[in-house]
C-alpha cells in the first residue's frame, strides 16, 4: 500500500566524472544569416543610405530578418524608414520564421521557397516568395511557404505566388496578404488585417476569426463545406469597394511574384470577380451593428 520512491532518490556511480556541468561562460550562438546581413548594410546603420542585398539560403537558416529588424529599430524606430529602404533577396529555400518581426523598410524577396512561420509577428515590413526562375511548374498548384505563416502578424504585407501550408494567417491582428491557396483552419483566430486567397483552402476555414477580411476565389466551388459557420459569415461576390481593394492587391501581387494566376484573374476581372466570396467574422458584424444603433441613439 506504500509508494516506494528510493528509486527516484538513487545516487549512480558516476565514474569519478562531475554530476553537473562545471563550464561558465556563454556559449555564442552559430554565425547566422542575419548577421552577415547586419555587417553588410553597414551603409545603412551608418549613413541611412538605402541598401540592396542577395544572398543564397537553405533551410538551416532560419528567422532571417529578425536581428536585422531589431537593429533597424534600435538605430531608427519602428517607422524611421520609408518603404523598400532595405531589400535582401535570397535565392533557394528560406528555413523556419522567414522575415520574423520585419519591420517597415524591410522588404525580403525570396526566389525559391520557405519553411513554416514566414512572416511571424510581422511588423510592417514586406515578404515576397516566389518561384525560382527556372521553375516550369504552375505555381498555384504548388505549395510555396509552409504552416502557420502570419502568425501574430500586426501589420506589412504577404505575397507568395503558390499554395501555404495550415493554419495560415492564425492570430494576423493587421497584415495584409495574396496567397494562392491554404491547408486548413486558414485565418484561425484571426482578429485583424486582409487575406486574399486566390484558390482552393483546407477545412474549417475562419475557425474563431474575430477580425479582418477575407476574400476567397472560390475556384472549386465548394467552399460552403470548407468554413466555419459558428464564427464567420460568406457572401458571394464584392461590393464595389471591396472589388476595387482586391483588383489593388492582386495587381500588386501579380507585379511582385509574376503569379499566373493573378494575371488570368486580372485579365477578365470583372466577370472572374463573381466568383469571390466576402468572408466577415460575425463578431466584428455584430459590434458594427451595435456601434450604428448606439449612434442613431445618440443622434
Amino acid at each position: 500500500d506504500y509508494l516506494d520512491l528510493n528509486p527516484l532518490f538513487l545516487q549512480p556511480d558516476a565514474g569519478g566524472k562531475p554530476r553537473y556541468r562545471e563550464a561558465t561562460g556563454r556559449i555564442e550562438p552559430a554565425e547566422s544569416r542575419d548577421l552577415q546581413i547586419v555587417k553588410d548594410a553597414a551603409g545603412l546603420f551608418e549613413k541611412k543610405a538605402r541598401t540592396a542585398l542577395s544572398y543564397t539560403v537553405c533551410n538551416t537558416d532560419r528567422t532571417v530578418g529578425a536581428r536585422t529588424a531589431s537593429h533597424i529599430v534600435r538605430r531608427f524606430g519602428m517607422n524611421g524608414l520609408e518603404e523598400d529602404y532595405l531589400i535582401i533577396r535570397l535565392k533557394g529555400s528560406a528555413g523556419q520564421s522567414l522575415g520574423a518581426f520585419t519591420v517597415k523598410g524591410m522588404k525580403i524577396i525570396v526566389s525559391g521557397d520557405s519553411n513554416d512561420y514566414v512572416g511571424k509577428g510581422l511588423s510592417g515590413g514586406t515578404i515576397i516568395v516566389r518561384p525560382a526562375p527556372e521553375s516550369r511548374f504552375y505555381a498555384a498548384d504548388n505549395m510555396i511557404v509552409g504552416n502557420t505563416c502570419l502568425y501574430g502578424a500586426t501589420s506589412g504585407y504577404l505575397f507568395a505566388a503558390g499554395r501555404a501550408g495550415e493554419r495560415f494567417a492564425v492570430r494576423n491582428s493587421g497584415a495584409i496578404t495574396v496567397i494562392e491557396g491554404a491547408g486548413a483552419n486558414a485565418c484561425e483566430y484571426m482578429t485583424g488585417g486582409v487575406a486574399v486567397i486566390l484558390g482552393r483552402v483546407g477545412l474549417n476555414f475562419g475557425a474563431g476569426m474575430t477580425g479582418g477580411r477575407a476574400f476567397l476565389y472560390n475556384i472549386d466551388g465548394d467552399f460552403d463545406k470548407r468554413f466555419n459557420p459558428e464564427t464567420i459569415t460568406v457572401t458571394q461576390g464584392l461590393s464595389e469597394a471591396d472589388a476595387e481593394t482586391v483588383r489593388r492587391l492582386v495587381t500588386r501581387h501579380a507585379t511582385e511574384t509574376g503569379s499566373e494566376r493573378a494575371k488570368e484573374i486580372l485579365s477578365a476581372f470583372s466577370d472572374l470577380s463573381r466568383r469571390f466570396l466576402t468572408v466577415t467574422p460575425k463578431e466584428s458584424a455584430a459590434l458594427e451593428k451595435k456601434k450604428l444603433q448606439n449612434s442613431v441613439s445618440a443622434a
